[in-house]
């Protein structure tokens, strides 16, 4: 949103919460209802579609949650985009390759065999119907939608929660000596907030209906999920009596290794804070936030 206000776009936002912010509506996407009511307290020109139930183990505790809030929450949305014609940006994730090997780039997901691909998780899935719901509405009804494959955006005002990205999850357990598992065999590359969301808001500049882009850190970022621990370790002031190494947890990708020269070219994507940096501004909103050290 301040991208956004910043660039002089009129924004408003919608969510669960219940505040007293100006351009701010209460809206629960998985009520037709309520979602009928905010398009029709005003028009719009683009519609950033961010709800969502997140993460693999809270799409199998919650999923319930999390096939409402994914699959009917964005029917919902579709059918107000067909209604009033304003152009989409549909928040999808890189989890949607799946356990594939190779280079994962947007083309992955048309060339490949379903088994190469198949989603590991039903988060992964419904946010694979999703994409499949915008392509079937555009080719039905002609509308105009850019899907978006966000990889572990991480940075200040994401609290923990025990389906929080890993990142959150070890600063919030170092911080306070909590005991956490680290997972050598797996690799990944991280964003931080502020490069996500500049680039998030150049969709609306850089618009072409159909398009979908990986958007993450620069190659050179990724790192095994131990070194991303030793950050978080060295940024908080810990050693690593805390952690418990894993060879590899089961029936999650072990290696994302993300292309996102396309969103690089189209989208002029250019993150510009690396992990270290990133994470230590990270560590210290959260100590703030926690009221750590007063």
């Amino acid at each position: 949103m301040n991208e956004l206000r910043k660039r002089g776009h009129s924004v408003r936002a919608a969510d669960l919460y219940n505040t007293d912010r100006e351009d701010y509506v209460r809206a629960d996407v998985r009520s037709y209802r309520q979602v009928e009511k905010l398009f029709a307290d005003g028009e719009f020109d683009y519609v950033y579609h961010l709800a969502a139930e997140y993460g693999r183990w809270n799409g199998e505790d919650y999923y319930e949650n999390l096939w409402t809030t994914n699959v009917v929450g964005t029917k919902h949305m579709l059918r107000m985009q067909e209604k009033n014609g304003f152009r989409l940006i549909f928040f999808s994730s890189a989890e949607v390759y799946g356990d594939y090997g190779g280079a994962m780039n947007e083309d992955v997901m048309k060339t490949r065999p379903i088994h190469e691909t198949y989603q590991m998780n039903d988060y992964a899935i419904t946010k694979w119907a999703g994409e499949l719901m915008c392509m079937n509405s555009a080719a039905m009804f002609g509308t105009e939608t850019v899907r978006v494959r966000p990889v572990n955006c991480y940075g200040p005002h994401e609290h923990y929660t025990p389906y929080r990205g890993f990142i959150p999850k070890f600063i919030y357990h170092a911080l306070f000596d909590k005991p956490y598992e680290v997972y050598t065999g797996h690799r990944r590359i991280i964003d931080y907030v502020e490069d996500s969301c500049r680039t998030f808001a150049n969709v609306c500049d850089y618009f072409k209906p159909g398009e979908v882009y990986n958007v993450g850190g620069r190659p050179g970022w990724e790192k095994d999920i131990k070194e991303y621990s030793d950050i978080v370790l060295n940024a908080v002031g810990k050693d690593d009596s805390l952690v418990t190494y894993k060879e590899s947890e089961p029936f999650t990708t072990k290696a994302k290794r993300m292309d996102f020269s396309k969103a690089m070219i189209d989208l002029k994507h250019d993150p510009q804070v690396p992990p270290e940096e990133g994470i230590k501004r990270t560590v210290d909103w959260m100590q703030s936030y926690y009221r750590l050290g007063e």
